[in-house]
C-alpha cells in the first residue's frame, strides 16, 4: 500500500513526458488554430460580432469564417504560406491584412480594428431640373 501514491506519481510524470514528446513547447498541436484574434470597434473599444473573415492564399479563398458575440475568431487547418485576410461587415470599412505568413510550427494571432463606415448617402435635390413638354 506505500507503493500506490509512488506509482501514481510515476504514471503522472510518464504520461507528461509521452505529452511533451508528441507536442515540444513552442508548437502547436494538430487543434491549436493556426490564425486567431480578436476585432475591436476602433471608436468605442468594444467587440464587433458577425465581422466575416476571409483568408486567401495565392489568390485563392481558403476559408471564411464569422467573429462570435465577443468578436474572437479562428481558422484552423491553414496551409504554411503567405496570406492575406479580409475583414468585412456591413456599416464599417473593410480591413485588409495582407503577407501575413504562416508557419506550420507556429500558432498566429491578428487582432484588428474597425472603423465605422461614414459614406451616408444623403438625398438631394437633383441640379437638373425636368420640366413638362408643353
Amino acid at each position: 500500500m506505500k507503493n500506490k501514491p509512488l506509482l501514481l506519481l510515476i504514471a503522472c510524470l510518464l504520461c507528461s513526458v509521452f505529452a511533451l514528446a508528441k507536442n515540444p513547447p513552442g508548437t502547436c498541436s494538430k487543434n491549436d488554430p493556426d490564425m486567431s484574434g480578436n476585432v475591436i470597434h476602433a471608436e468605442s473599444g468594444k467587440p464587433i460580432k458577425d465581422v466575416s473573415i476571409t483568408a486567401y492564399n495565392i489568390s485563392k479563398k481558403e476559408k471564411v469564417v464569422i467573429s462570435d458575440n465577443n468578436g474572437n475568431f479562428s481558422l484552423t487547418d491553414l496551409k504554411p504560406g503567405t496570406y492575406k485576410f479580409v475583414f468585412e461587415k456591413d456599416g464599417f470599412k473593410k480591413v485588409i491584412r495582407e503577407k501575413v505568413v504562416l508557419k506550420s510550427s507556429e500558432a498566429y494571432m491578428l487582432n484588428v480594428t474597425m472603423a465605422e463606415d461614414d459614406m451616408m448617402f444623403d438625398l438631394m435635390p437633383s441640379p437638373l431640373r425636368l420640366t413638362g413638354v408643353q
